[in-house]
C-alpha cells in the first residue's frame, strides 16, 4: 500500500525562486537518503541540472504571459510512502514515476527521489509548476489530493501491491494535536493482521509468516516476538484483544486453519494475494485479461466496500431490478405523452372544423358541400368518434398542456436516473465477470463450489 500527499511549494522568505527550489530538490536528492543518488530519476530533465531547467521554463512562461505573481507556487511535491517490506527501492522508484506521469499527464518535468533511510521506503516527487511548453501553470484543482491517492492506488494494484482501505468518516480519528509515532505493539498487530489475511494453515504457519516479515520468534511458556529495530521481545499476550496468543490460537482451533476466517477476509485481499502468487492459474487468466483491468476492479471493490462474491451477486441483482423498474417508468411516461399528444390533436381538430361541420349540417348534409370540404368534415367525424369512445368529459386543452409538461419533466428525471443506474449496472456486471473469470482461471475451489450449488 502507499499513502500520498500533494504539497504546494512556495518561495521561502528572503530567498530567490532558484534558491528556494534548490533547497527542496537538494533535500529530495540527498545522497545519504538515495544510495548516493542511485534512486533518483528524472522526466524531461536531468536531476543534476533540474533547478536550471525548471527556471528556464519559468522564464519562458514569464516572457509569453507577462504575468508575475507575488506568492506563486514554484513547484509541487508528491510524497508517496509504502508499507514496510512490501516494495523494493527499484520498484518504488518505478511506481513513483508512473504516478507522476499519470497525474501530470506528462505535461510537466519532474524528478523522483526514492528514500531508503527509513523503515518505510518513500518517494519525494517534485514537478515543475510550469508546463513543459512554458504556456501554462499546473492547476491545483479541488480535491486534487484524493485524485492523486486514487491514481496511486491504481498504479500500486497494477504492480501487485495492496491498497489502503479508507475508513468511514464516523470511524476516522479526529484531530487532537499532532499524531503520535507508531508504537511497536501497533506495528506488530498490523503485521499479524496482514499475516492472517494470507490464510496461514495453522498457528505455527502464522509464526512462520511473521518470521518472514523479519521477526525473531521466542517460544516457551509465552510466545514473544522482536524485530531487528526493537530493543526487547514483546509478548503476544501484551497486545490488544484479538491479537493475544490465546485469541490467535482460537482462530485455528475452530477448524484447524484460518479458512474459517473466509467470510471475514476481504475479497480484495484474497484476490491481491492470488495475484502476487502468480501460479499457473494466473498465467491462464493473464492470457485473456490484464492487470490494469483487474486493478480497476479491485479499486471498485475497495471504494464500494464489497467483501465477497455473494455481495457482488446481490448488488448486481439489485441493480438489474432497479434498472428494469426505472425503464418501465420511462416507457409509461412516454406512452402517456403519446396519448396526450393524440388527444390534443383531436381536440384541436374538433375546434378547427366545428364551424365547417355546423355549416354542412345546415346545408342538409349536401353532397356538393361535403365534396368541397371533405378533409375538414372527415377530421371532425374522427374527433367526434374519439370523444364518443372516451365516454367521459373532454379535458381542457390547458389542463392537457400542463399535464404534458409535468409528464415530460417526470420522464426526463426518470431517464436521468435510469441512465445512471444503467451505468452502475454495467460497472458491477464487469466487476462480477472479472472476478468470476479470475477464480475460474485459478480453479478456485470456492468458486467451483458456488457454481455446483447453482447447477443443483
Amino acid at each position: 500500500m502507499a499513502a500520498t500527499r500533494l504539497i504546494a511549494l512556495h518561495r521561502n522568505k528572503g530567498k530567490s525562486v532558484f534558491g528556494a527550489l534548490s533547497d527542496r530538490t537538494n533535500y529530495a536528492m540527498n545522497p545519504d537518503k538515495t544510495e548516493d543518488g542511485f534512486f533518483v530519476t528524472g522526466y524531461e530533465c536531468d536531476p543534476r541540472t533540474v533547478n536550471e531547467e525548471f527556471m528556464l521554463t519559468k522564464r519562458e512562461y514569464d516572457f509569453l504571459s507577462g504575468l508575475r505573481y507575488k506568492n506563486e507556487v514554484i513547484a509541487y511535491q508528491i510524497r508517496q510512502s509504502f508499507k514496510p517490506g512490501e516494495v523494493t527501492p527499484e520498484e518504488a522508484n518505478e511506481i513513483g514515476r508512473e504516478l507522476a506521469l499519470r497525474f501530470t499527464k506528462g505535461d510537466f518535468a519532474f524528478i523522483v527521489a526514492t528514500h531508503t533511510d527509513k523503515a518505510h521506503i518513500h518517494n519525494h516527487i517534485i514537478f515543475n509548476s510550469t508546463r513543459l511548453d512554458g504556456k501554462r501553470k499546473f492547476r491545483n484543482f479541488w480535491r486534487s489530493g484524493l485524485a492523486l491517492q486514487k491514481v496511486s492506488d491504481l498504479v500500486c494494484l497494477e504492480h501487485g501491491l495492496s491498497v489502503i482501505t479508507p475508513k468511514p468518516y464516523s470511524e476516522r480519528a479526529k484531530f487532537a494535536g499532532h499524531p503520535k509515532r507508531e508504537t511497536v505493539r501497533s506495528r506488530i498487530m498490523a503485521d499479524l493482521e496482514y499475516a492472517l489475511a494470507s490464510e496461514p494453515k495453522n498457528f505455527k504457519d502464522l509464526l512462520k509468516k511473521m518470521a518472514g516479515y523479519g521477526y525473531e520468534i521466542k517460544t516457551g511458556k509465552h510466545i514473544s516476538v522482536r524485530k531487528k529495530d526493537q530493543k526487547s521481545f514483546i509478548r503476544l499476550d501484551s497486545l490488544s484483544e484479538g491479537f493475544r496468543e490465546s485469541d490467535l490460537r482460537a482462530i485455528f482451533e475452530q477448524d484447524g486453519s484460518a479458512a474459517g476466517r473466509k467470510d471475514n477476509i476481504s475479497l480484495l485481499i484474497d484476490v491481491q494475494k492470488k495475484l502476487r502468487e502468480k501460479g499457473t492459474g494466473y498465467a491462464r487468466w493473464a492470457t485473456v485479461f490484464n492487470l490494469k483491468q483487474m486493478a480497476k476492479t479491485l479499486l471498485y471493490l475497495r471504494d464500494h466496500n464489497i467483501n465477497s462474491l455473494d455481495e457482488i451477486d446481490a448488488i448486481a441483482e439489485k441493480c438489474l431490478s432497479k434498472e428494469e423498474i426505472l425503464l418501465e417508468k420511462v416507457k409509461k411516461s412516454e406512452k402517456r405523452l403519446g396519448e396526450i399528444a393524440d388527444l390534443r390533436r383531436t381536440i384541436i381538430d374538433y375546434i378547427e372544423t366545428k364551424e365547417t361541420y355546423v355549416a354542412y349540417k345546415k346545408a342538409g348534409y349536401s353532397k356538393m358541400f361535403k365534396d368541397a370540404h371533405l378533409d375538414e368534415i372527415e377530421r371532425h367525424n374522427r374527433a367526434r368518434q374519439a370523444f364518443n369512445e372516451m365516454g367521459g368529459d373532454i379535458p381542457k386543452l390547458q389542463d392537457l398542456n400542463e399535464e404534458y409538461k409535468r409528464t415530460l419533466s417526470e420522464k426526463r428525471e426518470a431517464y436521468k436516473e435510469y441512465a445512471s443506474e444503467r451505468q452502475r449496472t454495467k460497472e458491477i456486471l464487469i466487476v462480477q465477470e472479472n472476478i468470476r473469470s479470475f477464480y475460474k482461471a485459478l480453479s478456485d475451489p470456492y468458486e467451483h463450489s458456488k457454481a455446483n450449488e447453482k447447477e443443483r
